[in-house]
């Protein structure tokens, strides 16, 4: 029983951390490190779904857990991409802050009765962590920009016969948003000048709740299919601006702290997957999962008073995004080279959603690929899980906004190192 309480007390603690966490994006702002073990198969789990992370990426597939299971861990990501700018003749490299963020999950699956299942969940869903210098020449589109996210997703998992199992959950999405800026009160943009600098800063949060849904098929020992689903979440958000005035602006009726509130739409995401067993102790994963992007269309953040003129009257701003939906392709392979030990290698494409007449400073990404890898260790009922993860973006060259605050740039040198560690116990 020892041993089982240091289990229990390790996804306790995993839990306990969340909400003081902060997160690293993923292609767009969504988080797709569901668990180490789907880390070193790059996400192929879905049709797999055979441990307590399945209710990340399908939750039907704790159908073929018995008894109590329980999973925790967490993924530290350290990201790395250089922007390179032109501005009124001059070039220079800029690189983000360096930072280890982390994505921590806890689940635990129970079966109540031989065809039923209940599970619960916590990850994140959604995430940024994407800081530059606070006096970079793009400071005027953005120089900070962090989103927590914290998802809370009980199921209920059926068994509909030998072969089809078909869960049900609700998700409960807590959302915290950080963004920062510069604006020029002088209206020229100029990186070289920080005379008329102000320091913008927006900070809120809110609720919100969406469903899922997933079904899992085994029509052979050496054949499962598996597609998952979650909803779109509204989430309406309020919180605080604050400015932070120059010397020169110190005695004006302009910049005044004020109330903020806006509305941000997180996309439906549908997670697909085919698992074949060519050999007995051998499995081979492809899968997709689409990202529906088209929802992020617009950033609309209502000012209560106008901080901009100083009046009393509430103002509306607006930024453009466009974003369109996207595709992320993976293939993993499993290998159980002995009873005590799995082996894990990976791969992965991921497109991104933007469009680069409408880059932004805050979500600097491009297409990638990515490779995995990683052992699963086997002890009692004990899992080890361990993940490296490998990410290149491909270079991009995004043409000057300068009413956006965006200069003639190029992304460089787009980089992310993973690892990930997980621990779960079969009761």
């Amino acid at each position: 029983m020892g041993w089982k309480s240091l289990c229990i007390g390790l996804w306790l603690l995993v839990a306990s951390v969340f909400m003081g966490t902060r997160f690293c994006s993923g292609n767009g702002f969504a988080l797709y490190q569901g668990s180490a073990r789907g880390n070193a198969l790059e996400g192929a789990m879905v049709a797999r779904a055979d441990d307590p992370s399945a209710l990340f990426y399908n939750p039907a597939g704790i159908t073929q857990l018995p008894g109590l299971q329980v999973e925790a861990g967490a993924t530290f990501i350290m990201p790395s991409v250089d922007i390179v700018t032109n501005a009124r003749g001059s070039t220079t490299r800029t690189s983000i802050e360096d930072h280890v963020w982390t994505a921590p999950n806890a689940y635990a699956s129970y079966q109540c009765l031989e065809a039923l299942w209940v599970g619960f969940g916590l990850f994140p869903q959604f995430g940024l962590g994407t800081e530059f210098p606070e006096n970079w020449p793009g400071r005027y589109n953005g120089y900070k920009g962090e989103v927590q996210s914290l998802t809370f997703n009980p199921n209920l998992a059926m068994k509909l016969g030998e072969h089809v199992s078909f869960a049900v959950g609700l998700d409960v999405v807590w959302l915290d948003l950080l963004l920062k800026q510069k604006i020029d009160a002088s209206k020229q943009n100029n990186p070289n000048i920080t005379t008329f600098d102000v320091d913008q800063s927006l900070q809120g949060g809110s609720y919100g709740y969406g469903y899922n849904l997933a079904l899992h098929i085994t029509p052979a020992d050496w054949l499962a299919l598996g597609i998952s689903y979650r909803s779109q979440v509204n989430q309406d958000i309020s919180g605080d601006a604050r400015f932070i005035k120059p010397a020169v602006l110190a005695g004006l009726n302009l910049f005044n702290n004020t109330t903020v509130s806006g509305t941000i739409k997180l996309p439906d995401e549908l997670f697909l997957g085919v698992m074949v067993k060519p050999v007995d102790r051998l499995s081979v994963e492809v899968g997709a999962i689409l990202t529906r992007w088209h929802t992020f269309d617009a950033l609309t953040i209502d000012f209560d008073s106008d901080p901009f003129l100083g009046s009393g009257r509430s103002i509306t701003v607006t930024s453009r995004r466009d974003w369109h939906d996207s595709w992320r392709f993976m293939l993993g392979v499993e290998y159980k080279a002995m009873d005590l030990l799995d082996l894990r290698v990976s791969y992965l494409y991921d497109q991104t959603p933007d469009r680069a007449e409408l880059f932004n400073y805050l979500t600097p990404i491009n297409d990638l690929q990515a490779f995995s890898l990683g052992p699963g260790i086997h002890w009692k009922g004990f899992t080890l899980d361990l993940a490296y993860t490998y990410v290149m973006g491909f270079n991009r060259d995004i043409a000057e906004r300068l009413q956006d605050g965006v200069l003639q740039s190029g992304l460089r040198n787009l980089r992310e190192h993973l690892v990930s560690i997980d621990l779960a116990y079969k009761f």
